[in-house]
C-alpha cells in the first residue's frame, strides 16, 4: 500500500506508524504505570539509537523515560544514567533547568510543540542546541509524555556569534510551520521529519523483501527515488554475488534477530558498487508479530577507501624491497621495516628508541654528511648516495632519500628515511670503471689512463723542474710467436714481459699497454742521461730474458723510442707522436734498441701539408673506394648489414688501409669532406644493391671531428635528399666510443635530429672508452659495438668474457641492440649466443670485400645457412 493510500484519522496513522518502524513503549500517566487508552508511540531504540540528533522522552514529572545513544557524545555521560532521572538530578546548570522545566510545563499543558535553543558544555566543548519539543497523546487526547530531538547546530553557527539572550530563550515555533504538528495525532509526521533528514538510507520492507518506505538518505546513497523503489524488491540493489545475503538477513529477521552493522556492497542505480554498513530490526504490529523490517544503511565508501589506503601503506611499509626507518626530530628511531633488519642485520627491537648515530655509523666523509643534513634543514629533502656498516661490521653502499615530515603547524613531526642497498650495483660499476681504465689482460693502464697520469706528470714536471721521459715501446718477433704458437700463448707472454717491465720500474713511474704489442712508458723526474740509459736497458732486458711456457721457450726484444719533456715541449699526445716515431726508427736501426727523438730528424714528418696535398688528389682522382664487411644473424643466419671501410688504391703503392693516410686527416677540413664522400658512396652502393633485389643497411664510421661540425645535420640530410630511394634506417652512423665530444648534450640533440632524419646509430669499440657509461645513458644509439679485442680473446681470458657478457647485460638493461666484431672461429659465434649476443661481423664471417662481390657472397652464404 502507498503512503496516499494510509485513511487520515488518528488510528491509521498510529498502525502506519507501528509498521514504518515499531515504535511502540507504553505512555505514562502521572507515573502510575501504563494507562487502557495509552498510545502505541514513544521511540524504538533500534532506530533512534542510529542518529546523529539527540532524542529523549520524559514523562509528567520530567523524568527522562528514554533516551538514545547520541546523548552520550554531547554529555560523555552513559545513556542508561539519564533513565529515571530528571534534569536537575542529572546535575544541570539551573538556568537551564528553569528553561527546560517551564517549556515541558507548556507543552504537558498545552498540548502544543514547542522549540528552544540553549549552549551546553560538555566533554567537546560548548554546543549550541535546538530541541523540539513534541507531545505524545492518548486516544483521549490527554499528553502522556513528550518526545524531544535535539539538533547540535554549533557546527553551523561556528563563524556566527548569535546575541547572548538568544541562546537561552524559549522558542515558540509559528504555527503556520507546525500546525500539523499541533494535532495530538500526529506524531508521525515528527519521525517523517527525521526519516527524512537523516543522511543516512533508511528503508522499510515487507517480509518478502519488497520495499514499503525509502527516504531521502536512501536516494543520495542508491540514486533511486522513492517513486522507484517503493514496491520494487530490495534485490534491486544487490550485486549478483551477493544475492543471498537477502535470504540471510530475511531468516535473521523472522527468528527476531536484529543485524548492527553489517558491512557489505550495494549496487547503486548507475550500476557502480558502494560499500554500505546496514542495521536492520524487525518491524512487529500489536500483537508482536513480525511484519516487515526496518534498515538504515550508511555509506562508508569513504571509510573503506581510507583503510584499503591504510593496508596499502602497510603493505608498503613491510614488504618494499627499500629498507624504511621512522626517527624523531632530534634523531631516535621510532620505526624500521623488515628491509632494513635484511640489509643492516639490525633486529626491529634493537634499534627502536636507539639514536639513529648509534645505529647508522656509516663510513662517510663528515662534511658530506653534514651537507646532507643542511639541505634536509633547508629544503625537507636530502638524497645521496652513502656508505654505511651493517651489525656484522661489513660496510654496504645505500642510495638514500631523507624527507622532512610536518604537521598541520609546519613543525617536524618526524623523519622518513628510504634506503636501498646498491653494494653489487657499486661493485659492479666500479669493475666497469676499472674495465675503463684498465687492459683486461694486462691489467696495465689503458690509454685513457694513460693519457690522465702523462698531463698529471707533465704539470707536475714543469711545477717542480724535473725531466719526464715517454717511451713509447714495441715487441720485436711478438707477431712471429702469435702465429706459431696461437693467440693463447702470445697472450700469456704479453702478461708476463708486462709483469717483468712493471718489476723493473719505480712506483712512481707508469707502464700503460695501448694495444697489441705496444706499450708506453713514462718516468718521471730523471736525473741526468745516465739514470735514464740505466731505466732503458733494465726495460730492455726484462723484454728480451727467454720465458718458458710449457713445452715453448719463447723469446723477444723490444723497440722503444723516447723523448724528453720540458726539452720537447708539446701537448701530451704529440709527446707520444713524437716516442712513436723515435720508435719507428729503433726498428729501422735493428731492434732491441732505443731511439731518442731529435727535432732535427723529424722535419721529415713535418710534410704533413705534402701528405694532405696528396690525399686532396686522391680524393679529386677517385682513388678512393669502400669495401663492405658483412653483419649478419648468428642464430639465423641472416646478413642484417654491412660496414663500409674506405680503402686507398694508391697508384704506387698499392691497396692501403685507413691507418695509413687517416692519421694525417685528423682535424682538418679534408677529412670532413672525405667523411661525406663516404656517406654518399655507401648510399649509391645501397640503391645499386636495391636494383639488383638486395636490401642492405650500410654502417658508416663518422670522426669526432666532422659529427661536431656545426652544420653536419644540415649536410647529411642534403646528401639524403640526393638519394629519396635509400629507405629510413638503411644508413648507420658509427661513433667510436673513445671519440673525444665535447658537449654530450648537443651532440645528443643532433643525433636526435639524425634519427629525424631516418638515420641510425652505433657507438663503436664499446668498452675500450671511459666514458661507456656516460656515452650510454646520455646519447640516443640504438647500437652497441662490443671491441674486437674483448671478443678475439673471451674463449682464453675469463676477463675479457666477463667484459663481454657485461656489455651484453648493460645493453639489454639499456634496451639498445648489441652486435660482437671480431668473430674469427665458429667457437667464437657459438659462445655470443649462449650469451645472447645474435649479430656479429669479423674475419671467421667474411673479410671486407669491394661492393661488387656482395652480392654473390650475400648469395652464397644464404644458401649455406
Amino acid at each position: 500500500m502507498n503512503p496516499g493510500d494510509i485513511p487520515d484519522d488518528a488510528a491509521a496513522k498510529q498502525a502506519r506508524l507501528r509498521a514504518a518502524h515499531a515504535l511502540v513503549k507504553p505512555c505514562v500517566l502521572d507515573g502510575q504505570g501504563p494507562a487502557p487508552e495509552a498510545a502505541s508511540s514513544s521511540i524504538d531504540m533500534g532506530f533512534a539509537d542510529f542518529m546523529q540528533d539527540v532524542v529523549a522522552q520524559f514523562d509528567p514529572q520530567f523524568r527522562h523515560l528514554y533516551v538514545n545513544k547520541a546523548i552520550e557524545r554531547i554529555t560523555g555521560r552513559a545513556a542508561a544514567q539519564f533513565i529515571g532521572r530528571s534534569n536537575t538530578e542529572l546535575g544541570m546548570p539551573p538556568d537551564q533547568v528553569a528553561l527546560w522545566d517551564a517549556s515541558l510545563t507548556e507543552v504537558f499543558l498545552t498540548g502544543q510543540p514547542s522549540t528552544i535553543q540553549f549552549t551546553y558544555t560538555g566533554p567537546e566543548g560548548a554546543h549550541l542546541m535546538q530541541t523540539r519539543l513534541t507531545p505524545e497523546l492518548t486516544p483521549a487526547g490527554r499528553v502522556c509524555s513528550v518526545v524531544t530531538v535535539a539538533r547540535d547546530l554549533t557546527k553551523l553557527v561556528h563563524h556566527v556569534s548569535p546575541p547572548a539572550d538568544h541562546l537561552a530563550q524559549k522558542t515558540r515555533m509559528p504555527d503556520a510551520d507546525f500546525g500539523a504538528m499541533s494535532d495530538p495525532r500526529t506524531a508521525l509526521a515528527l519521525f517523517e521529519a527525521i526519516v527524512q533528514s537523516s543522511d543516512d538510507a533508511i528503508i522499510s520492507k515487507t517480509l518478502d523483501g519488497v520495499v514499503t518506505s525509502w527516504n531521502a538518505g536512501a536516494q543520495t546513497i542508491f540514486g533511486y527515488t522513492a517513486e522507484e523503489m517503493i514496491g520494487q524488491p530490495m534485490l534491486l540493489l544487490f550485486p549478483l554475488d551477493r544475492k543471498d545475503e537477502e535470504r540471510f538477513i530475511l531468516e535473521l529477521l523472522l527468528a527476531g534477530e536484529k543485524v548492527d552493522h553489517f558491512e557489505t556492497v550495494r549496487q547503486r542505480k548507475d550500476g557502480s558498487l558502494v560499500h554500505v554498513s546496514v542495521s536492520i530490526s524487525p518491524i512487529r504490529d500489536a500483537h508482536k508479530r513480525i511484519i516487515g523490517a526496518s534498515k538504515i544503511a550508511r555509506d562508508i565508501s569513504k571509510k573503506k577507501l581510507a583503510e584499503a589506503r591504510l593496508r596499502l601503506t602497510a603493505n608498503v611499509f613491510t614488504y618494499t624491497s627499500e629498507g624504511i626507518v621512522i626517527a624523531s626530530p632530534a634523531g631516535v628511531l621510532l620505526d624500521v621495516n623488515e628491509a632494513f633488519t635484511r640489509i643492516t642485520g639490525h633486529s626491529r627491537q634493537a634499534v627502536l628508541g636507539q639514536d639513529y648515530r648509534q645505529v647508522c655509523n656509516g663510513v662517510e666523509d663528515a662534511s658530506k654528511i653534514e651537507a646532507m643534513w643542511q639541505a634536509l634543514r633547508q629544503t625537507g629533502h636530502c638524497q645521496g648516495e652513502v656508505w654505511s656498516r651493517r651489525e656484522d661490521g661489513s660496510d654496504f653502499a645505500a642510495l638514500l632519500t631523507v624527507s622532512a615530515i610536518e604537521d598541520s603547524s609546519g613543525q617536524i613531526q618526524s623523519y622518513v628515511a628510504l634506503f636501498a642497498d646498491i653494494t653489487p650495483l657499486r661493485m659492479q660499476t666500479e669493475k666497469l670503471e676499472h674495465f675503463a681504465h684498465y687492459d683486461a689482460m694486462t691489467d696495465l693502464p689503458n690509454r685513457l689512463l694513460l693519457s690522465d697520469r702523462l698531463r698529471q706528470a707533465m704539470a707536475n714536471s714543469a711545477r717542480q723542474d724535473q725531466t719526464l721521459a715517454v717511451l713509447y715501446l714495441d715487441l720485436d718477433g711478438f707477431k712471429a710467436v702469435n702465429d706459431k704458437h696461437g693467440h693463447g700463448v702470445g697472450d700469456q707472454l704479453l702478461i708476463t714481459v708486462s709483469q717483468r717491465m712493471k718489476s723493473a720500474l719505480r712506483e712512481v713511474d707508469t707502464l700503460a699497454r695501448i694495444g697489441g704489442d705496444e706499450f708506453v712508458l713514462v718516468l718521471v723526474d730523471v736525473r741526468g742521461q745516465a739514470e735514464l740509459n740505466a731505466l732503458i736497458e733494465r726495460i730492455l732486458k726484462a723484454c728480451s730474458e727467454p720465458i718458458i711456457f710449457g713445452e715453448h721457450l719463447l723469446q723477444v726484444s723490444a723497440s722503444i723510442g723516447v723523448t724528453l719533456y720540458p726539452q720537447d715541449d708539446v701537448e701530451a699526445d704529440q709527446l707520444m707522436r713524437h716516442a712513436d716515431r723515435a720508435m719507428y726508427e729503433a726498428k729501422q736501426n735493428g731492434k732491441n734498441r732505443y731511439q731518442l727523438f731529435d727535432a732535427a730528424q723529424d722535419a721529415e714528418f713535418k710534410h704533413r701539408g705534402e701528405g694532405l696535398q696528396r690525399l686532396q688528389v686522391a680524393l679529386e682522382q677517385s682513388e678512393f673506394e669502400l669495401h663492405f664487411q658483412p653483419k649478419v644473424n648468428l642464430r639465423s643466419g641472416l646478413v642484417m648489414g654491412a660496414e663500409a671501410l674506405i680503402r686507398w688504391r694508391h697508384p704506387q703503392q698499392g691497396l692501403l688501409a685507413p691507418a695509413a693516410f687517416l692519421p694525417l686527416l685528423e682535424g682538418h677540413a679534408l677529412g670532413v669532406r672525405l667523411g661525406y664522400w663516404v656517406i654518399e658512396t655507401a648510399l649509391r652502393h645501397i640503391e645499386a644493391w636495391q636494383d639488383q633485389d638486395l636490401a642492405l643497411a650500410v654502417s658508416v664510421n663518422v670522426s669526432a671531428w666532422q659529427f661536431q661540425q656545426q652544420d653536419f645535420v644540415s649536410q647529411l640530410a642534403q646528401i639524403l635528399r640526393r638519394h629519396p630511394r635509400v629507405g629510413n634506417g638503411r644508413l648507420e652512423l658509427e661513433i667510436l666510443e673513445t671519440s673525444s665530444l665535447e658537449n654530450l648534450q648537443v651532440v645528443s640533440q643532433m643525433m636526435r635530429e639524425c634519427g629525424q632524419l631516418g638515420v641510425h646509430f652505433s657507438i663503436d669499440d664499446f668498452g675500450t672508452g671511459y666514458s661507456s657509461l656516460t656515452y650510454l645513458k646520455n646519447l640516443p644509439a640504438e647500437t652497441l659495438k662490443i671491441d674486437q679485442s674483448f671478443v678475439r680473446d673471451m674463449l682464453i681470458d675469463h676477463e675479457a668474457l666477463a667484459i663481454v657478457q657485461g656489455i651484453i647485460g648493460l645493453a639489454a638493461a639499456f634496451k639498445r641492440q648489441v652486435i660482437a666484431e671480431g668473430v674469427e672461429t665458429q667457437s667464437h659465434g657459438e659462445q655470443l649466443l649462449a650469451m645472447g649476443c645474435e649479430l656479429a661481423q669479423g674475419y671467421g664471417i667474411a673479410r671486407p670485400m669491394p661492393a661488387e662481390q656482395m652480392l654473390p657472397w650475400v648469395r652464397a652464404w644464404e644458401a649455406r645457412s
